[in-house]
């Protein structure tokens, strides 16, 4: 007969090496295998979608960022983003969670409204909900196609340029819907704004 304590012995001693062979073989290999695989298939998107210009990489194509000078003022002669909670942060990535009843985020949302208005010129009324509210990750690198059209008169004023040339580029740097029906369009903030310092510098 087996002593009781030399099977258990022989279970946690089973079980450790267990884990071990789980920690390599998830912790070490698979991630290995599918770095391997994604560097292979899609470079690119496996080093986190970096767009470059001049030599140094200027930001994500995922990931928003803030067009501003040393004060946190937005700078004119760009497209701005959508709000962001955690400052455009990756690190501190999400939302203030502030819900629907909430008076602190009516309030914010009233003050975005009438700055945006005042920057880009426009009605309150004709200002859209993305330029006013913060996504759940704050990092949203896109803004909707409406957003961007109540920036081009602005952009087009400050780089000297007619609109006409201003909206041609938001066309191009519109993404469409995944597949032809998932999601929204919108336009990639980043590249918009590198477009326009490659065309008006």
């Amino acid at each position: 007969m087996t002593a009781p304590h030399s099977r258990s012995g022989r279970q946690v001693w089973a079980a450790v090496r267990l884990m071990l062979v789980a920690t390599v073989v998830l912790g070490l290999l698979y991630p290995l295998v599918i770095t391997g695989i994604a560097q292979v298939i899609a470079p690119g998107r496996a080093d986190g979608s970096l767009v470059h210009a001049g030599g140094r990489v200027v930001g994500s194509a995922l990931i928003g960022q803030a067009f501003t000078d040393s004060q946190g003022n937005p700078l004119p002669q760009y497209f701005q983003s959508r709000p962001s909670v955690s400052g455009y942060d990756g690190k501190a990535s999400g939302g203030t969670n502030l819900g629907p009843n909430s008076a602190r985020l009516a309030q914010q949302i009233q003050d975005r409204r009438a700055a945006v208005a005042a920057f880009d010129g426009v009605a309150p009324t004709d200002v859209p909900p993305d330029a006013v509210t913060a996504s759940a990750s704050g990092l949203d690198p896109g803004i909707s196609p409406a957003y961007a059209a109540i920036q081009v008169d602005r952009v087009a004023r400050e780089r000297g340029v007619p609109a006409e040339r201003v909206t041609a580029l938001v066309g191009q740097a519109t993404v469409g819907r995944d597949a032809g029906f998932i999601g929204a369009p919108f336009v990639n903030v980043l590249e918009l704004n590198l477009a326009l310092d490659r065309a008006f510098p």
